[in-house]
């Protein structure tokens, strides 16, 4: 159960790996439609390359009275993190709305499941999807099977 409209709530997911393809304004021009069509609630997985990149370009929208949801695999998400990225992520997780732990412990599968509970919780999905395998395109599949909307960026 959730705190939240899910039909005002959109998610993330997109690679860890950002590359020469990659352009902020895409996603940025995204959030702000996202937010003049009434969406309140951001749910942000807290990986590396793409999420990080959200969550800090959603910060700069939250005079537009918006919630940033972190949603953490398991509390050790961060362990093999370098100390730079380790300070970036516990500062992000700091200026979040509400935190959610999906898992209470690291198993192989806690990645999947915080990406479900985000499709779970959202009418919408947008991505960063590069490649057609890893935890992308599976989160892309799934919010897809669940007739979920879907923007590309």
């Amino acid at each position: 159960m959730t705190d939240f409209d899910v039909k005002t709530t959109c998610c993330f997911s997109g690679h860890r790996e950002l590359d020469d393809t990659f352009f902020i304004d895409n996603t940025e021009e995204t959030i702000k439609k996202l937010i003049k069509e009434g969406y309140k609630t951001f749910l942000v997985g807290m990986a590396l390359g793409y999420d990080t990149v959200v969550f800090q370009t959603l910060l700069k929208y939250k005079k537009n009275n918006i919630d940033i949801i972190a949603c953490v695999p398991c509390p050790e998400q961060s362990k093999y993190f370098t100390k730079e990225q380790q300070k970036t992520y516990l500062e992000l997780l700091n200026k979040a709305d509400k935190i959610v732990n999906v898992s209470n412990e690291y198993s192989k599968g806690c990645m999947f499941k915080r990406n479900r509970y985000m499709v779970d919780n959202s009418s919408l999905l947008v991505a960063y999807l590069k490649e057609n395998k890893g935890g992308t395109y599976y989160t892309v599949k799934y919010a897809l099977s669940l007739n979920k909307k879907l923007v590309l960026v």
